[in-house]
This record gives structure tokens, C-alpha cells and sequence, in this order.
């Protein structure tokens, strides 16, 4: 079962590396229309606990043992994270980033998951920080990316949250 796991960890890279595809275009978009970018500090900090988790999934999972029960509980978790997240990347369009750059004068969105939630694709994140590491029971790496990434998100949010109100019609 080791083998399939580091597939799907790879798997979840390339998807990692086409939303990095997606929020490069978006910042070129955004940054043409005056697009403001809040939050530089914490982005080095986030990008390196996104690829340490993978990282420490691989290791971590080579020394556990496969318990289908909790590994297909977890799988479908990380499928529907991984839906969650381009749902959420498909409805903000030009305006989804990896990156909080906001475009001044435009509507915040309300539509799709953002009728429900504020920011919902932090839902995702923790769902799949939590479960891509337990579907072959890391339960160390679950547990470690996601107390360090408490405090990333509580920031992360607070950026957002100012830029959005300072140049977004409500």
C-alpha cells in the first residue's frame, strides 16, 4: 500500500504545482488592474509547512503500517478537500491567489462556498492537512502540520481580512 500512498502524495504535488500555475497568472491579472498585495511575511513560512507536510507524509507513512478503515476514511477526505479547493479556486476566477493580492473597486464574492463560509478553503486545507497525512495512519505529521499551522492560518486570515476590507466594495 506504500506504493499508492507516495502516488497520491505526488499526485497532490502536481496539484500543489498547477495552483502555483493558476496564481501566478492571477497575480500577473490582478497586479495589471492595481492589484495591492498584503502579507508578504508569512508566505515563505506557509509555502515551506505546505511542502514540508508532503515531505513528512512520505517519511512518516514508510514507517506505518496501512489500516483501510481509517486510510479510505481519510482518502475520501482528501478527495473532497482537494474538490472543496478548485471549487473555491474556480469562483474567485482571477481573483483566487496563493498570495492575498487584492484588486481595489471590486465585489467580494458571495457566490458558490463563499455563500456558507468566509474562507472556505481554509476548510480544505485543514481537512487535507489532517487527512492526506492519516490515509496511511501519519498520525505524527496530522498532528504537527496542523498545530503549526493554527497559528499560520490565524494570520493568514487577519491579512486577508484587512485587505479585503480596505479595498473591496462591499
Amino acid at each position: 500500500m506504500y506504493g499508492w500512498y507516495v502516488g497520491l502524495v505526488l499526485l497532490v504535488a502536481v496539484e500543489r504545482v498547477a495552483e502555483l500555475v493558476v496564481s501566478l497568472r492571477n497575480a500577473r491579472w490582478s497586479f495589471a488592474r492595481g492589484g495591492v498585495e498584503a502579507g508578504r511575511g508569512h508566505y515563505p513560512f506557509m509555502v515551506a509547512l505546505h511542502t514540508l507536510l508532503l515531505a513528512a507524509c512520505l517519511v512518516e507513512a514508510a514507517h506505518r503500517t496501512f489500516v483501510p478503515w481509517l486510510g479510505w476514511t481519510m482518502f475520501a477526505v482528501v478527495l473532497l478537500a482537494q474538490g472543496l479547493r478548485w471549487w473555491c479556486i474556480t469562483v474567485l476566477g482571477h481573483q483566487w491567489n496563493t498570495r492575498v493580492i487584492v484588486v481595489p473597486g471590486l465585489k467580494l464574492v458571495a457566490r458558490g462556498p463563499y455563500r456558507w463560509l468566509r474562507h472556505p478553503n481554509y476548510v480544505a486545507v485543514v481537512a487535507e492537512g489532517i487527512a492526506l497525512p492519516l490515509v496511511h495512519t501519519a498520525w505524527l505529521t496530522a498532528l504537527i502540520f496542523t498545530v503549526l499551522n493554527i497559528p499560520l492560518l490565524a494570520v493568514r486570515i487577519r491579512t486577508e481580512e484587512a485587505a479585503l476590507k480596505s479595498t473591496l466594495v462591499p
